[in-house]
């Protein structure tokens, strides 16, 4: 990949991760949380949400690399569970949203290049939707993963009967450490679940 095309990935990935994070705060306001709205994070302005080692360090690295696999993520937008109207179902809800968020960007653009195939498009103009579609697929499944702070474990989490605490706990005080182990061994086994998602949208192979 040449260097503009790795900016420009590096570019999506830091819109996608920053529409991701938006759309936490705005369902925490829907169940009643502003934390979110007097933070100021309620915003598209990536300069408000940039963790530059997530953000920026981590998917260049990842770019450089030829990695087949590109997530990242930006400062967390913060939210207080305290504050929800449903705490479990506002939880889920909060969690769920920035993973939504990311798959319907995927949808929209892979529809949008399934049904200009064929058609005059301007020279790059599925590149530049191809990445869309990559990037906020691979932001989702990432996202899944069911490893704290990821979202994938706040849904499990309060999916769970009380009966698991005890399991729980104990992967949230070593959540470090199993992230680093999913993301060092086991990251590659997301990439074939994605060309199969952008096969099914787009049509096409990656």
């Amino acid at each position: 990949m040449n260097a503009t095309n790795a900016i420009f990935y590096i570019l999506v990935l830091i819109m996608s991760v920053v529409i991701h994070e938006v759309s936490h705060g705005f369902m925490a306001e829907r169940f009643g949380d502003k934390t979110a709205r007097f933070a100021g994070r309620l915003t598209l302005n990536p300069l408000k949400h940039l963790d530059w080692i997530g953000s920026v360090l981590l998917p260049g690295l990842l770019v450089i690399t030829g990695s087949p696999f590109l997530f990242g993520w930006a400062k967390p937008v913060p939210y207080n569970p305290n504050n929800l109207s449903n705490r479990k179902w506002g939880t889920i809800a909060v969690a769920s949203a920035g993973v939504l968020a990311n798959f319907f960007l995927a949808l929209f653009f892979g529809l949008i290049l399934r049904f200009s195939l064929g058609a005059n498009v301007p020279a790059g103009f599925d590149f530049i939707i191809s990445s869309i579609v990559i990037v906020n697929l691979g932001l989702g499944l990432f996202n899944l993963i069911p490893v704290p702070p990821l979202d994938g474990s706040k849904i499990l989490f309060n999916l769970l009967p009380n009966t698991f605490s005890h399991i729980i706990r104990f992967v949230e005080a070593y959540s470090f450490i199993f992230l680093i182990v999913f993301i060092v061994f086991f990251s590659n086994y997301l990439y074939p679940i994605l060309t199969f998602l952008f096969h099914l949208i787009t049509g096409l192979a990656i």
